[in-house]
């Protein structure tokens, strides 16, 4: 895009000396005083102060002192599109290519308004015939390939951006648009890449550091990723997207500490949003601090009553405090609004559990392995809790699932081994108990201590922990 600027700018004393005295003439009736370069610098100390109407004003001077040149109808359709007068900008590179068709730099000017318009193959129109005029120009590759992009193009907006950084290296935007591009392709390493060269030709681009962050947390570079937001909230504290996605990384690498210090950030420029306190309570549940987990989940559901996992995440700090009832009614809230998660019944059946409310648990450890007959944790909670309620061949039922969904699990088969002998099946269960130590020989010591009676000295290694309580046996 045209920038106003001479190839020799004037210095500064003569520069306030020429507007002080430009701004004098016009008081006095005109601008007849001033030759064409001075008007031309003039115009681009407005525009680069942001005076755009004055700027304007002196590029339509210029129109009448020079009818048949084609450069101040371009830069007159410049102006006008920062001032967001679209359609008159169109008429002005209209004018200016009617005085010379192949100017490349009118076509790049007209085809970026045609795109902020959503004319997109217009634009694209014009950067093709712009590049047509010149291969290598960069302006015309970068901004074509802005118009793909917002095309959902991004193969073609890629090659595009590509040319453009082969023409010219240290454009400041190019390397940037590569590296969305190449993330929107699923091309994260050459994404991370991109952002690399955007960053070594604006070192404070705090934008190309957040996005690289984002990247390398996809890539699961949960370390490198955090890096990466340092930098850009080094640039701009304020960046509150970072820090809240900085929190994201630390969580992902599980220090719950950090992820709610740089929650907490957030905190200090805005107001907070439901996913932010949501999180904070994810971080605060995470550190064992159960009161202001609940505390910010519920801040998390007074922003959005309807978010089902603020309520699910509440329900959990609740029973980790041990209050099953107010637990109870926070996940009746996430299952109302999320009929089908199973994740919130599991959570339900073991607080119903812990509640000692066995009948009732049983219950939501059924409706889980009926969303979820794949569910080997919910099988297992299942089968334990009817052992514990004296069902033991339901219980069978429930182990002999446990083992088909993880055959190669000591675990599974030296619980079910447990079921089998607390029914009288001492074959099947000397069975189950040998292929729990083919599977885990490292404990056949306690198998031969807990059940004497039933291994006599014949036992293979084999795996022990028997009863409830052995893995992972505890609820929250």
């Amino acid at each position: 895009m045209f920038d106003f600027e001479f190839d020799d700018p004037t210095e500064g004393d003569r520069s306030d000396d020429l507007i002080e005295a430009y701004e004098s003439h016009l008081r006095d009736g005109g601008a007849a005083f001033f030759d064409v370069d001075d008007l031309e610098y003039i115009a681009t100390t407005y525009f680069e102060t942001g005076r755009l109407t004055e700027a304007l004003d002196v590029v339509d001077v210029q129109i009448e002192r020079s009818p048949g040149s084609s450069d101040p109808w371009m830069r007159r359709g410049i102006l006008l599109n920062h001032l967001d007068r679209h359609e008159e900008a169109l008429d002005a590179y209209d004018q200016a290519l009617a005085l010379n068709p192949v100017d490349a730099e009118t076509l790049v000017n007209r085809g970026i308004t045609l795109d902020t318009l959503g004319r997109s193959e217009d634009a694209l129109d014009d950067f093709e015939q712009a590049l047509s005029f010149d291969p290598f120009a960069s302006d015309a590759l970068f901004n074509r390939a802005i118009a793909l992009e917002k095309m959902d193009r991004f193969e073609d907006a890629a090659a595009a951006l590509e040319a453009c950084a082969e023409a010219d290296p240290e454009h400041p935007e190019v390397w940037y648009e590569l590296g969305f591009c190449y993330d929107q392709l699923d091309r994260l390493d050459d994404s991370v890449r991109a952002y690399d060269r955007q960053i070594d030709v604006d070192p404070y681009a705090q934008n190309a550091w957040y996005n690289r962050g984002i990247v390398l947390n996809r890539l699961s570079r949960y370390e490198e990723a955090v890096g990466s937001y340092d930098f850009a909230v080094a640039i701009d504290d304020g960046f509150t997207s970072a820090w809240y996605n900085r929190g994201n990384a630390l969580a992902n690498l599980g220090d719950a500490q950090g992820a709610a210090e740089s929650y907490l950030k957030v905190l200090e420029y805005e107001d907070g949003d439901a996913a932010t306190f949501y999180n904070l309570g994810l971080a605060y549940d995470d550190l064992g601090d159960y009161v202001t987990a609940v505390d910010y989940f519920r801040r998390a559901v007074a922003d959005d009553a309807d978010y089902a996992d603020a309520w699910y995440g509440m329900g959990c700090a609740l029973d980790g405090q041990g209050l099953y009832n107010e637990a109870l009614a926070s996940f009746a809230r996430a299952i109302a609004l999320a009929p089908e998660e199973g994740e919130y019944w599991h959570a339900r059946a073991d607080t119903e559990y812990n509640a000692g409310r066995l009948p009732e648990a049983l219950r939501a450890y059924t409706h889980v392995v009926r969303l979820d007959p794949e569910n080997k944790d919910a099988w297992l909670d299942l089968a334990e809790t009817r052992l514990e309620a004296g069902l033991r061949m339901e219980a069978l039922d429930a182990f002999s699932q446990v083992v088909r969904l993880d055959p190669t699990s000591s675990e599974a088969h030296l619980r079910q081994a447990w079921a089998l002998a607390s029914i009288g099946q001492r074959e099947n269960a000397v069975r189950s108990f040998r292929r729990a130590a083919e599977l885990d020989p490292s404990r056949a010591e306690e198998i031969r201590r807990a059940y004497p009676d039933l291994m006599g000295g014949d036992v293979r290694p084999g795996a022990g922990g028997l009863g409830r309580g052995a893995a992972g046996d505890e609820r929250a």
